[in-house]
């Protein structure tokens, strides 16, 4: 079971304030990225920056934009280690998972909307499959009980670690580990408590 702190935000300031804030208690941090255009809000979108840190720090970006491929290449440069891709904006998985395997870890993704069954891609390819727990785009939504029924589908399949993003806190951390998901990514759970190494340490202790 990993729980990794994520990070949705229009400023660099903002993403390095949580950086700092996080990076004595995990080794891993979720970059979420978003373009406008695979959902209504748009997120700091340059991935130079975070290369003073990813020398430290395991970071994955999950991609909410359209044409995902286009973005491996710049933030592989940069030093992120794995790459979730949203099936929802890709033209070719099968593409998309041959280029992000050349750079790093590659995941496929699924919107709250989205069936399993458009996940093209052969799992063996993958290290995870991200299911979202909530409609992408911002943080903060309530968690989509009812979404789990993928991991529950996928589980019953595949062996795949399944990572959900989406209104993750102390309560609804258990159902989901429940269904099969070992991974999780956290973000105002985490970010908006008043302790947050705390609640970091809470989330990975839960049953």
């Amino acid at each position: 079971m990993k729980v990794i702190p994520a990070i949705l935000e229009k400023e660099w300031v903002e993403i390095e304030k949580k950086i700092e804030l996080v990076k004595p208690f995990t080794d891993t941090i979720h970059i979420d990225i978003i373009d406008g255009k695979f959902a209504p809000n748009t997120t700091f979108l340059d991935p130079a920056p975070f290369a003073k840190y990813t020398k430290d720090i395991f970071f994955e970006v999950h991609l909410m934009v359209d044409n995902p491929i286009s973005y491996l290449r710049p933030f592989a440069d940069a030093g992120f280690k794995r790459f979730l891709g949203h099936v929802e904006k890709m033209s070719d998985q099968i593409e998309f998972v041959a280029e992000a395997e050349l750079l790093g870890e590659v995941a496929l993704a699924l919107d709250g909307k989205t069936p399993i069954d458009a996940i093209k891609a052969p799992l063996t390819d993958l290290e995870m499959i991200l299911i979202m727990t909530i409609n992408a785009g911002f943080s903060g939504q309530k968690f989509m009980p009812e979404l789990l029924e993928k991991v529950k589908t996928i589980r019953a399949h595949s062996d795949i670690p399944i990572e959900v993003d989406g209104g993750i806190n102390e309560k609804t951390i258990t159902s989901a580990k429940k269904t099969g998901a070992s991974i999780f990514s956290v973000n105002s759970c985490i970010f908006k408590s008043a302790s947050p190494q705390a609640t970091y340490q809470l989330l990975k202790s839960a049953h």
